[in-house]
């Protein structure tokens, strides 16, 4: 609590006057970020609602209050909280997205799929942590690949790409250079990326819980032309 109170005071501290300050509220989600920073997960600052639209301004933005600001968010990515702290002074309301692959890995299932693989995983004494994008999918956040072989690693455009995610209902595999929003991030439909288990949960392996989230999908009907895609 000792260090949340520091880099809340530092915040507060480096916003301009003319900005609000919301309280606890604020407070509440710093520490959720900084104890994502202390497990080691790598953040970039992230676009965020901007009343019905996604604060980029980009006409048609593929993903609104989805994506990072800058192109260049795989090397702003970061695990230092002063960092974190000037991004926030300067844009309080900002989402934020974590670097996969380096850290962690991430597998991405529609919701219904989750939470029939979270009963399971419980059963056979698998954790974790676990975020929920508002009602429709679940990320399950695991210890990362790295960096395989080339012969075990397929590219695919599909992370970069959020606006491809409607025909893709089935599992994601984000791992290297890809990226997944963090808790606690606003969606445009005023919906919550909020976690289930937190990062302070150990990365269980990734083969693992692939195999019982490859089975939830299957059984719920979330899967397309291929099982799961690597990104």
């Amino acid at each position: 609590m000792e260090a949340s109170s520091r880099w809340t005071t530092w915040w507060r501290r480096e916003r301009r006057q003319d900005e609000p300050v919301t309280g606890g509220e604020a407070a509440a989600r710093l520490d959720l970020l900084l104890g994502a920073v202390r497990a080691g997960f790598p953040l970039a600052p992230a676009a965020h609602p901007a009343g019905h639209r996604c604060s980029c301004d980009r006409v048609g933005c593929p993903a609104p209050a989805q994506h990072p600001l800058s192109f260049a968010w795989q090397t702003q990515a970061t695990t230092e909280p002063e960092q974190l702290a000037r991004w926030l002074s300067r844009d309080p309301e900002a989402n934020f997205v974590t670097a996969t692959g380096r850290m962690h890995d991430v597998l991405d299932v529609p919701a219904a799929a989750g939470r029939l693989a979270l009963e399971r995983l419980d059963e056979i004494g698998v954790g974790g942590p676990i975020a929920a994008v508002g009602d429709d999918r679940y990320l399950f956040f695991t210890a990362t690949r790295g960096t395989p072989d080339e012969d075990e690693w397929w590219t695919s455009a599909l992370d970069s790409t959020p606006d491809t995610m409607s025909e893709h209902p089935g599992l994601r595999w984000h791992c290297r250079g890809s990226y997944t929003l963090l808790p606690p991030a606003a969606l445009l439909d005023g919906s919550q990326v909020r976690w289930l288990r937190g990062p302070e949960q150990p990365l269980p392996d990734p083969l693992r819980v692939l195999d019982v989230l490859t089975d939830a999908c299957t059984e719920v009907g979330a899967v397309a032309e291929e099982q799961w895609l690597i990104g």
